[in-house]
């Protein structure tokens, strides 16, 4: 055991009317000021250079070792912790303990504030009080997490009902606008035609949105189905491949397959096919005239029991601070090296609930200026 002649104490200390002590993870004690040294009837010389178990009964040594400095090595703080003191007459003194665990110097300290109580009765009451208030606390916050629940469904119910109500007029008026671009309903010219295919845009990009809200309700609600059947991952990128590459032709980027064709995955292939989609056009949004865009797959390193497939770009990146706010709803990341892009922020966050609805999950590494990759992890068909 270390042994300390006792390292220097703020006088202040000496005068509260609690106990204090500092001691090493070896349990030798450093520091003990005046008060505690009162309480115990001890010379503070008695204590610093000891092990701190000495100033302890037998079951709080037990206690101590088992679930006292367990605790402070896991969570580096321990509060309102009940030990008998045993002073030096032989008599048990009851404390509270409120402990911090820190690193300093090289060194890994504890110091402890010990608060005594000299009725035990009184210590009891405290007890039984807090357990009451406790239980109070606890029927409270049941009652505010039904309140949210509550809300939450109401919410979703919301999302989903306005969702169906916008989908509707937008679809006609996408119809409608089909129709004049034919001609029925008269010869239309160079002008019209233009403005014809900003109102086209602006519906398409209103009506993606509108599906991202009503798969978020979705979701939320958890009336999501997952069709889970054994899957060809090499089918799955084969039928989304000309869903994207009209957008990776005109952003001039190319790309690369490496997908094994006998890998497959446990997993709802519509949904599958909609998360790539999204992985997809994020990547062409993000990613320079030039770049290269690759999807590749394979079983997981870590799990034979999970398959991998991973989109890749060339792009501009994300900062690695901000990797997982880009799965939270309505979030984009801003990047002074990308144009700003259109979306609604859900794409990501819908993608990962489905994937994690599958058993699986989406993982995300970058770097700023290199580029990113996303991973789609699936069980195992």
């Amino acid at each position: 055991m270390t042994r300390h002649d006792g390292d220097a104490i703020d006088p202040l200390l000496d005068g509260e009317p609690c106990g204090f002590i500092s001691f090493l993870d070896d349990g030798s004690v450093r520091v003990a000021n005046q008060t505690l040294a009162n309480m115990l009837g001890r010379e503070r010389e008695e204590i610093i250079g000891k092990h701190v178990e000495g100033i302890l009964t037998v079951g709080s040594r037990i206690f101590y070792q088992t679930h006292f400095f367990p605790l402070l090595r896991l969570h580096g703080h321990a509060d309102e912790i009940f030990l008998l003191l045993r002073a030096k007459s032989g008599e048990d003194i009851a404390v509270l303990a409120n402990a911090i665990r820190r690193e300093r110097d090289g060194e890994w300290i504890t110091d402890a504030v010990l608060l005594r109580l000299v009725e035990r009765r009184k210590f009891e009451d405290a007890l039984l009080e807090a357990k009451r208030a406790a239980e109070l606390a606890t029927v409270e916050l049941k009652h505010q997490r039904k309140i949210a629940e509550d809300a939450n469904r109401a919410k979703s119910a919301f999302l989903a009902m306005m969702s169906h109500e916008l989908r509707t007029p937008l679809n006609a008026i996408g119809g409608y606008v089909q129709l004049i671009e034919m001609g029925v309903h008269g010869p239309v010219n160079d002008a019209q035609r233009e403005a014809l295919g900003r109102v086209t845009r602006s519906q398409q990009h209103l009506l993606r949105l509108i599906n991202d809200l009503l798969n978020l309700a979705r979701i939320e609600s958890g009336r999501i189905d997952y069709d889970l059947q054994a899957i060809s991952l090499d089918e799955v990128v084969q039928a989304t491949i000309p869903m994207i590459e009209p957008q990776l032709a005109a952003r001039g980027l190319r790309y690369e397959l490496n997908v094994p064709p006998d890998l497959r995955a446990q997993a709802d292939r519509e949904k599958v096919e909609q998360i790539l989609l999204n992985l997809l056009s994020n990547a062409s949004k993000f990613t320079p005239a030039g770049g290269c865009v690759s999807i590749e797959a394979e079983i997981a390193i870590d799990s034979d029991e999970m398959v991998e497939l991973r989109v890749r770009d060339t792009g501009v990146g994300i900062p690695k601070n901000r990797l997982e706010q880009i799965f939270e709803p309505f979030v984009q990341v801003e990047n002074s090296r990308a144009a700003r892009v259109e979306g609604s922020g859900l794409g990501l966050s819908i993608s990962r609930e489905m994937a994690r609805g599958m058993g699986g999950d989406i993982l995300a590494e970058s770097a700023v200026g290199v580029g990113s990759t996303f991973e789609i992890r699936l069980r195992r068909g």
